[in-house]
């Protein structure tokens, strides 16, 4: 269920400032306050999608391309491409995700080791 006073909702409300990189018409991207890389962006669809999985059922096509399209226009932003990125997404309390509302991790500017699974 998704949660309208959620930290992203209030970001996305304008009610709280954010270090805003790309704005598209359903997509926002912003520097991540706890920075766990040199360049961590979070990005977001506009939209009260609570996780991927709800986002995935309930999304227009539209917004599904925006958020990619928002996703490749930070790595672009930050100049990422060249020596890459980890894009990261935490879903449900099991999966590590803290604020209830869909969001994509950027991370990059240094080598990032390798996810043992």
């Amino acid at each position: 269920m998704y949660d309208n006073n959620n930290v992203f909702a209030k970001i996305l409300r304008r009610e709280i400032p954010a270090g805003i990189i790309v704005e598209t018409p359903h997509s926002l991207a912003f520097h991540d306050i706890s920075k766990k890389a040199p360049t961590h962006v979070l990005v977001i669809p506009k939209g009260p999608y609570a996780t991927l999985t709800d986002f995935t059922a309930r999304a227009s096509a539209e917004e599904k391309a925006d958020l990619l399209d928002a996703i490749n226009k930070v790595v672009i932003a930050e100049g990422l491409a060249e020596n890459g990125y980890r894009t990261v997404v935490n879903t449900g309390e099991h999966g590590g995700q803290v604020v209830p509302h869909l969001h994509f991790h950027i991370l990059g500017g240094e080598k990032i080791g390798a996810v043992e699974l």
